[in-house]
């Protein structure tokens, strides 16, 4: 095979009318591929979630290039103006703070409008947190779940973190550090002290740090230290641990600690069968 024919196509990008998908780095700048930097250095403009943010990669690696700001707050005005843009020949850059564009920020409804006008779309590939993350818990991988940052709704939360309790896949779950004290109370609420998961933070970043190894044990960690930088969370499938919400010994635990509370055997074995997502009569039968 031609090596040199693997580098090619760089000669012809950008190509006009294109919106590319530029993944860019979770914390390292140097995991940055020579093909985004290509792309960045000759596209008309970068539509960047943050202008800071992507400022640092253009300084470190010298590019000089045009930039517009593309966020939560502004989206809705810059989607028609940059499809206007595209339709006109110029070739965009959409990137993020760090990682692929388009995972749990506003690039996704703009990939969807461009999609709708029939325009280029191609991605240039890069770091991503979550499969990061998940090639480094050690649990299984090739079959998984993403649920990104958890909705703030009660019901809607509630929801998937039942099913990540019976899920049988391995779970990827963003979330900030001001808030990952109540969602690992939550897991356990769900899930049980025992379910195994693998906490990630500041992944490629000098002080990159992974916790494990269940709940209980990740919540007593995180509760003597100070937490920093964005987190990303592995749970465990269910058929994957050992140790599971499922084990008799626990459920029959806190059904007796239900009871002990002041519940009926009746109500306690409805609470956590609901819980649990398990027949009544399952949880009933164990007092």
């Amino acid at each position: 095979m031609n090596i040199d024919a693997l580098f090619s196509h760089i000669d012809q990008e950008p190509e006009s009318g294109v919106l590319y998908l530029v993944g860019t780095p979770i914390g390292n700048l140097y995991d940055i591929s020579l093909r985004a930097l290509n792309i960045l250095k000759k596209v008309t403009l970068i539509a960047c979630e943050d202008t800071r943010q992507t400022k640092k990669i253009m300084s470190k690696f010298e590019i000089n290039n045009n930039l517009i700001s593309f966020n939560m707050h502004n989206c809705e005005k810059k989607i028609p103006k940059i499809i206007t843009s595209l339709k006109k020949g110029d070739s965009i850059a959409l990137v993020s703070d760090a990682g692929m564009p388009s995972i749990c920020d506003p690039g996704e409804s703009l990939v969807q409008e461009a999609k709708f006008n029939k325009l280029n779309i191609i991605c240039i590939p890069g770091p991503c947190a979550a499969i990061t993350a998940l090639v480094s818990s050690g649990f299984h991988s090739s079959r998984f779940t993403f649920e990104g940052f958890l909705p703030k709704k009660k019901k809607e939360r509630e929801k998937i973190l039942s099913n990540i309790s019976k899920n049988e896949k391995s779970t990827i779950l963003y979330e900030s550090p001001h808030r990952i004290n109540n969602l690992l109370i939550e897991l356990r609420n769900y899930c049980g002290g025992n379910r195994e998961i693998q906490l990630f933070r500041e992944l490629t970043k000098k002080f990159e740090e992974n916790i494990g190894n269940n709940v209980d044990e990740v919540i007593e960690k995180i509760n003597s230290k100070k937490v920093l930088g964005e987190i990303t969370l592995i749970i465990k499938g269910l058929n994957d641990s050992k140790n599971n919400q499922f084990d008799l010994l626990f459920l029959k635990r806190e059904l007796n600690e239900l009871i002990n509370a002041g519940l009926s055997v009746s109500a306690a074995s409805k609470y956590l069968a609901k819980k649990n997502g398990l027949s009544k009569n399952i949880i009933y039968n164990l007092n």
